[in-house]
Parts: structure tokens; sequence; C-alpha cells
């Protein structure tokens, strides 16, 4: 099979503070000397179109390679589909880590719509990039690719390291292959 377009999908850095203490935080130290890593890595790479989750982390997290290609910020698109896997509503922020770790286990189909929906908008979105590109996102979010891509409905297939990049390829009908998984550590999910 051709494939028209090549994906790089870049985890955040570590964020300066726990899911279930800040909705948005930011990357802490070892997060932005993370993220500066990994823009060393990808600058070594022709300049490509730049999306984003419009969560700070990440966004922070593109900062680091839109300097080193010298790029303006303005040329980063930031995309609601490769968000943060969203909280059920009305769960206090003190509940989020627990339902999370709980989710984690399982799999999509265990927690039924609005969750397999987010699922295959991340996925369809990813599908469409008809040019190479870099997609900032989030450790779900890439899981989700991984799985479409392998066939696999769990919600985490893979221990994606903060600033890990996972590669995908996307066929002219929007086929996924992994090409290359992100490097793995252990997550703590705070």
């Amino acid at each position: 099979m051709v494939f028209v377009s090549r994906v790089y999908l870049v985890r955040h850095g570590r964020a300066a503070a726990g899911w279930d203490t800040d909705p948005d935080p930011g990357l802490d130290e070892t997060g932005r000397s993370q993220a500066r890593a990994t823009a060393d890595e990808l600058a070594r790479l022709s300049p490509m179109a730049l999306f984003s989750s419009p969560l700070r982390r990440c966004r922070e997290t593109a900062s680091f390679l839109i300097d080193a290609w010298g790029r303006d910020h303005t040329e980063m698109t930031i995309v609601d589909d490769v968000r943060e896997i969203p909280s059920p509503p009305g769960i206090p922020m003190g509940e989020r880590v627990e339902w999370l770790r709980a989710a984690m286990a399982g799999c999509w189909a265990d927690l039924g719509s609005p969750y397999t929906d987010f699922r295959d908008g991340v996925v369809r979105y990813v599908a469409s990039r008809s040019t190479d590109s870099v997609i900032f996102s989030h450790f779900i979010a890439i899981n989700a690719v991984i799985g479409s891509c392998i066939g696999d409905d769990r919600l985490v297939i893979d221990s994606l390291d903060n600033a890990s990049v996972t590669v995908v390829d996307i066929g002219p009908a929007g086929e996924l292959r992994l090409v290359e998984r992100g490097r793995q550590a252990d997550t703590l999910i705070r």
C-alpha cells in the first residue's frame, strides 16, 4: 500500500500539576527539558504542518519545536479533536484521577458513548492528515490511535513517556499504519 502522509504524535512533556488539581497546567521544569529534547530530535526533519491540543501542556511542548524550526507560533493549528480524554460531567476535580485509573484498566467499549465518540474523533482527525504533520496530544488520545492501528480496544496499550513520539502513516483512504511506537515509561497518573 502507498501511504500519502506521515504523522508524528507527540505526547506533551510532564505537567506542572496533577489531573485532580489543575484542569490546564503548563509544563514543569522536567517537562520543559523533555519538550526541548524532543524538539531537538524532531528539528532534524523538514518543517511540516503543526497541530496541538488546546491544552497548555501541549502548546508549551510544541513551542520548542516551533522555535527550533524558526517558525511563527501562529503557524500552529489548535485542534480540539486531539485533546485529553474528558472526565465525566460533574465529577469533582479531586475524583478525576481515581476515575481515570479505573477507566485506563478497561476498554473503550466499557465506557460507551461519549468516550467511544471521543476515541473515534481522535482517530478520524489523525487519519484525515493528507500532509506530513506533527500533532501534540495526550497519553490516552495517542493510545486511541495506536489501538486503531492494531485493532485493540483497550484505553492503554502503550505506557507512553512524556514527550515521546509515536509515528503513523496515513493511506489514501485514511488507513492508519503504526510505524514506530513512542518511548515507554511507567506513567504516573497524578
